[in-house]
């Protein structure tokens, strides 16, 4: 053991971590701990340094390590919190942020942390009390305004969260989260220009949308279109390329020939999209000489969209009704399609958290069935529909999932139905963008796109919601669409 040339090591790693420069502090704290093996700051930072280069278990073990040599280390603690943080599991997080503030109750880093894993927990009151403390101890004051701002908005307190937004800005004017999250509040208001400007800050945010490729040509920002051709494509999930796909044919009325980059089971529909020259996959190898590209999720922005300058003309997409006019023609009465619940990304545990707000049972629509004079068809897809495989009480719902191979199909599907009534996912922008009534049964803390304190839409002109009015109270939301389909139903026998 050479003690002092250890924490020589130790300290040229320490600095080199302070200047943000992980990958290079990585071998002299690995030297250190070689140098001496009881050194326990070497190990825990030598974690932090391994979880921030993407090597999770790696820092695992050497948090487990600096707590094997000090069981009392309240900073291993927490950072052991942050690492089964960064792997989802959230029970075992939780357990160590409040090992670190049994130990030191006054961790502002734990305190901080312990706010978003309970904030993931649906325990959105005690998260603001928590990020609140974790202010008044003296954590990171930009990094906590931000996770403030997510905490208000879950309690549709969109003002507020703008403030702690501006707020960590005026700190750390640089600060991705806090633009970006500023700008979900300003959409959320309705002040559109000024919120997809700062929503261009998402490609900073791992949680909300992949690093943008890199393209040989420059961005579209809106500039004057002669025939060039415009490379558009899908960034994020079905729902948001089904809203945003309809900017492509603004983008062919400006000029610009258009083709369009999706998911592979979208392709078939997007053929039906207006103004598009060529619709390619994902997975395709080869990409056709282009002079500018787009995301579709910043052609708001390039277009200036307001509110009052929402392109709303629907359908935009476009569906064959013939194709299941036989097996929807067996149907008696309305035919209403049904989706309970939403499709989770694992991988993230935010998005898992709004996954669970935004879903419900297939049992929770239960009091829908009551209803006379209505067939109803699942559009239900992904491991929910496991729910069909025992249907509670007197439930009877048709079932042609076996039949859908991709989005046209279920376009098509849709297109036979009188009305469909979904949860917060890609088929209420589908049902939508086809200019089909549709229902949309939504969380309390709505969507961004959603605005507040509307039951309609501006993005779909058939589009009606049915918004929670308390946190999970699906039961209220449930009963008000059973009254409505009742109404519905009679109004058609009359």
């Amino acid at each position: 053991m050479n003690l002092d040339a250890s924490l020589v090591e130790h300290k040229r790693g320490f600095d080199l971590h302070l200047q943000g420069r992980p990958s290079e502090a990585e071998p002299f704290y690995r030297k250190a701990v070689q140098l001496d093996p009881e050194l326990k700051e070497a190990w825990m930072n030598l974690g932090l340094v391994a979880l921030s280069l993407g090597k999770a278990e790696e820092a695992q073990q050497c948090q487990r390590e600096a707590l094997r040599l000090d069981p009392d280390m309240a900073d291993a603690h927490n950072n052991l919190g942050m690492v089964h943080y960064s792997l989802g599991r959230m029970a075992e997080a939780e357990s160590c942020f409040r090992a670190a503030l049994r130990l030191h109750p006054e961790h502002a880093n734990a305190t901080l942390n312990l706010g978003s894993v309970r904030q993931i927990g649906n325990d959105v009151e005690e998260a603001e009390g928590l990020f609140r403390c974790a202010l008044a101890l003296g954590v990171d004051p930009a990094r906590a305004n931000s996770n403030l701002s997510l905490a208000l908005m879950e309690q549709v307190r969109p003002e507020e969260a703008e403030t702690c937004c501006r707020e960590a800005l005026d700190m750390r004017p640089d600060y991705p989260e806090a633009r970006a999250n500023l700008a979900l509040a300003l959409l959320m208001m309705g002040r559109l220009e000024e919120g997809w400007q700062a929503y261009e800050s998402r490609w900073h945010v791992e949680a909300m949308a992949a690093p943008p490729p890199t393209l040989p040509r420059p961005r579209w920002t809106g500039q004057a279109l002669n025939g060039e051709t415009v490379l558009l494509y899908a960034e994020q999930g079905f729902g948001d390329t089904l809203q945003f796909c309809r900017y492509a044919s603004m983008v062919a009325a400006a000029g610009g020939r258009v083709v369009l980059v999706v998911p592979k089971p979208l392709g078939r529909l997007m053929t039906t999209l207006e103004g598009v020259a060529q619709v390619l996959s994902e997975d395709d190898a080869f990409v056709p000489p282009f002079d500018y590209h787009c995301p579709l999720l910043s052609l708001p922005f390039a277009f200036g969209t307001t509110m009052e300058t929402i392109p709303a003309a629907t359908p935009y997409l476009h569906a064959d009704p013939s194709v299941w006019a036989e097996a929807l023609g067996a149907l008696p009465g309305l035919k209403v399609g049904l989706v309970w619940a939403g499709k989770s990304r694992i991988e993230q545990p935010h998005a898992v958290a709004i996954d669970r707000r935004r879903s419900m049972r297939l049992v929770d629509m239960a009091p829908l069935f009551a209803v006379a004079g209505v067939s109803f068809v699942s559009l239900q897809l992904g491991p929910p529909a496991g729910q069909m495989r025992r249907p509670p009480g007197e439930i009877v719902l048709h079932d042609f999932s076996d039949r859908l191979g991709d989005w046209a199909d279920t376009a098509d599907l849709i297109a036979g139905l009188d009305l469909v009534i979904a949860v917060d996912t890609a088929v209420v922008h589908l049902a939508g963008a086809l200019g089909k009534p549709v229902w949309m049964l939504n969380r309390f803390d709505s969507c961004w796109r959603w605005f507040i304190g509307r039951d309609d839409t501006p993005w779909y002109p058939t589009m009606r919601l049915f918004r929670q009015t308390r946190r999970g109270d699906w039961a209220g939301v449930i009963e008000r669409v059973r009254v409505a389909l009742q109404d519905l139903v009679a109004a058609g026998r009359r």
